[in-house]
């Protein structure tokens, strides 16, 4: 039977277990030009032994960004502070893949330079606000990208991608989840388009389609990876019925042949094995637990077929030797919320290891 601590070949790597870091954003990038630093690269150097680390969500271009202090991989200084990352994760024996993120509407003119405004499929504004340095704001309507633009944005994310590998990363994974720019177009109430990128589910899936065959060749289909998050409501997102927008999805990209399927999941179990069954590659899970933190109870996906590798969002950011700790059954330390976004060190990079709590002045 197999087994979550069994390794895996990915993305043209020998992974040491199936177990992923999921993508958080931290928003730490205090490097010059929202670059990573040395914390970053201690923080992700603690975690790798995980099986395959996802970074935090990186802007492929300029106006891609929607929070404070997110990093990017758009410039000759980001490419150099995320090399420190992953000359730090390599060094400690692991294996990393970056996560673009463009946030599309989920943002605002404040965080970008002078004449940005956020973009979208279509100008329609979402429900609710953003943190920004002037504190929360409300998001405004976005700018509808033209063809051109869009255009221009699938091929910021193959230029961010071919310098994710001149910094070491071991491959890509393109977010089309969580109510950011990829998501927006393959929803029906954020995707307005009655052009060539909007209406039908098919064309609603055009843009996530574009923007993984861009990557894959830019860098080669089996370092890219794709995660979804179909029926999920965050950022204002209303996806009644998903399935058709996300097998349209996986239709496109059979040729394409993408490495993973990350999904998260927030709707029923039955979608995610449709969609398993559609896709060739690996898939790797962020199940859908009621009422409770992803666990050990996970690891079962493994050996039941459902997925071949799991994801943990907060309960790696708190436990860096988390697949240690899954394999012991525990214990697990408590992730603390308030130290989540921005900050220090604390709630970052100071989470103790197994025995570290029972070491002299621990």
């Amino acid at each position: 039977m197999t087994t979550a601590f069994d390794p895996i070949e990915l993305g043209g790597n020998r992974l040491r277990n199936r177990i992923v870091m999921a993508p958080m954003t931290r928003s730490r990038a205090y490097g010059p030009g929202l670059s990573p630093t040395a914390s970053t690269a201690a923080y992700y150097a603690q975690r790798a032994s995980a099986g395959l680390i996802v970074t935090e969500g990186t802007q492929p271009s300029v106006v891609g960004q929607g929070y404070p202090d997110t990093p990017g991989l758009h410039s000759a200084e980001q490419l150099a502070g995320w090399r420190r990352v992953t000359d730090a994760v390599h060094e400690a024996g692991g294996r990393i893949f970056v996560q673009l993120m463009h946030t599309g509407r989920i943002g605002h003119r404040s965080l970008l330079p002078d004449g940005l405004r956020p973009v979208s499929a279509s100008a329609v504004r979402p429900k609710g606000s953003v943190y920004t340095a002037q504190g929360p704001q409300d998001f405004e309507e976005p700018q509808e990208l033209t063809e051109d633009e869009i255009l221009r944005t699938v091929e910021d994310h193959a230029a961010a991608a071919r310098n994710a590998v001149a910094a070491g990363f071991d491959g890509v994974e393109v977010h089309a989840a969580n109510g950011y720019l990829a998501h927006q177009f393959l929803a029906p109430n954020s995707n307005l388009r009655t052009d060539g990128w909007g209406g039908s589910p098919e064309r609603r899936a055009r843009f996530a389609a574009e923007l993984v065959t861009a990557v894959a060749d830019a860098i080669g289909a089996e370092r890219t990876g794709l995660r979804i998050s179909p029926g999920n409501a965050l950022g204002d997102i209303d996806e009644p019925d998903p399935e058709p927008a996300y097998t349209a999805l996986l239709a496109a990209l059979e040729p394409v042949g993408p490495g993973y399927l990350h999904i998260m999941e927030t709707g029923e179990r039955s979608l995610t094995l449709e969609l398993r069954k559609r896709f060739a590659g690996a898939l790797i899970l962020n199940a859908r637990t009621a009422g409770r933190p992803s666990g050990p109870e996970e690891l079962a996906l493994i050996e039941d077929g459902t997925a071949d590798l799991v994801s943990y969002g907060a309960l790696f950011l708190a436990n860096p030797d988390l697949p240690e700790r899954l394999r012991a059954g525990g214990p697990f330390n408590a992730p603390d919320r308030a130290t989540y976004y921005g900050g220090d060190e604390r709630g970052y990079t100071d989470y103790p290891a197994l025995g570290a709590q029972d070491a002299p002045g621990a």
